[in-house]
């Protein structure tokens, strides 16, 4: 029987896709090997039911595409193997799948009248991009502070705006917000390319890009540096991280959410190792500004470990403090706090029980968020803001 070798690779790429690299591996084995010796494909096994955390992103959402897991495609006959040349021209001809959506709200987030929500523009020699800016409706002592906000994998400005409702937030405090968009253009799902080396140094790609971006906004509004933030979600948490060890002469205060420390990775390949807590042999890049840190310790995407690791970086000196506490919606969560001997809290880790890859605090309205608390965008806020 004649088979379509290059259905079978396809197959092998779903099953990867699947959560199934094991699936994968035989299938590809089995057509690597010697032909007329047929080995019969064990059928996969069947996904894990869903759970509360069926909002998180997957594991390889951060760096791939991965849909949820699905039902296991019926046994097919058994694969006649096929020579390495085979398998590389087969691979060559198949077409990629269609990079999956968003998952977000279909309008813009909400918006007090007379506020400012409005798309722009930057750009420099290391690059372009778009980005939403939030202007609270009134600033009768001027602005109190910039805060570029860093979306996560597959969001967008829209979405993150909405999950965090750092826009309520922002016309509470007086805050100027920043939203920048990486799109597919810049990263197959829209991530932040924290894992790369050529985005990880000050005065190059990515950082040199973002930062740029805040001083210019910065300017405009007349905001000192002392007043300007960074925060993120995931390889957005990650890229704030980054940015926070990078240009220390740019922002004054960092705010990562299910993240992983800078330079905790050179590439694709240690970049997973690093979101499964392997971090043998890395020593991440100091973090000189004031950080704040939630993790969820249930994070299936993004180890909880790193929240450890991104403590370290900080190298924060003072006194140290341990509580916790419990959120009106039950969620049970420690605060581990490091403070100068002025009692400014220099460093504070959330430690979140039985959160997972999601915004804390957030509106259902954008995705990956978990409204069971504690409040990350009222707690970064605050932390920002605290003064001297």
């Amino acid at each position: 029987m004649k088979i379509d070798f290059a259905t079978t690779m396809g197959r092998a790429l779903e099953q990867i896709r699947a959560g199934q690299p094991g699936e994968a591996t035989r299938t590809i084995q089995s057509a690597l090997a010697p032909r007329g010796d047929a080995a019969p494909e064990r059928p996969a096994a069947p996904p894990a039911a869903p759970t509360a955390s069926d909002r998180q992103v997957e594991d390889a959402e951060i760096l791939e595409d991965r849909p949820h897991p699905r039902p296991a495609p019926a046994p097919r006959p058994a694969v006649p193997r096929r020579g390495l040349r085979e398998v590389v021209d087969a691979l060559s001809r198949l077409k990629p799948a269609s990079p999956r959506q968003p998952r977000g709200p279909a309008q813009r987030p909400a918006t007090v009248e007379g506020s400012r929500y409005e798309r722009r523009s930057f750009s420099c020699r290391h690059g372009a991009r778009d980005y939403m800016l939030y202007v609270p409706s009134a600033l009768p002592e001027g602005p109190q502070g910039l805060v570029l906000m860093l979306h996560g994998c597959t969001q967008d400005p829209d979405d993150f705006a909405a999950g965090t409702n750092m826009n309520a937030h922002a016309e509470r405090h007086g805050l100027i917000v920043a939203y920048p968009h990486q799109t597919r253009n810049h990263n197959a799902q829209g991530c932040w390319n924290w894992f790369r080396p050529g985005d990880q140094e000050a005065g190059q790609g990515e950082p040199a890009l973002l930062s740029g971006l805040a001083r210019e906004v910065a300017a405009e509004f007349s905001i000192g540096t002392e007043r300007v933030f960074v925060a993120g979600l995931s390889a957005g948490g990650a890229m704030a991280a980054t940015l926070g060890a990078a240009h220390p002469d740019v922002f004054a205060a960092v705010g990562i959410h299910s993240g992983l420390p800078p330079r905790a990775a050179q590439d694709v390949v240690s970049a997973f190792a690093a979101m499964r807590g392997e971090t043998a042999g890395r020593r991440p890049a100091a973090i000189p500004v004031r950080t704040i840190v939630f993790h969820g310790l249930a994070d299936g995407t993004v180890h909880p470990s790193n929240a450890d690791a991104i403590l370290a970086a900080t190298r924060a000196e003072g006194s140290r403090n341990l509580d916790s506490g419990r959120t009106p919606a039950g969620r049970s969560y420690t605060r581990e706090t490091v403070s100068s001997s002025t009692g400014r809290v220099l460093t504070q880790v959330w430690r979140i029980d039985g959160a997972g890859h999601a915004w804390a605090g957030g509106n259902r309205a954008g995705s990956y968020t978990d409204p069971a608390g504690p409040d990350a965008s009222a707690e970064l806020v605050r932390f920002f803001l605290e003064r001297a």
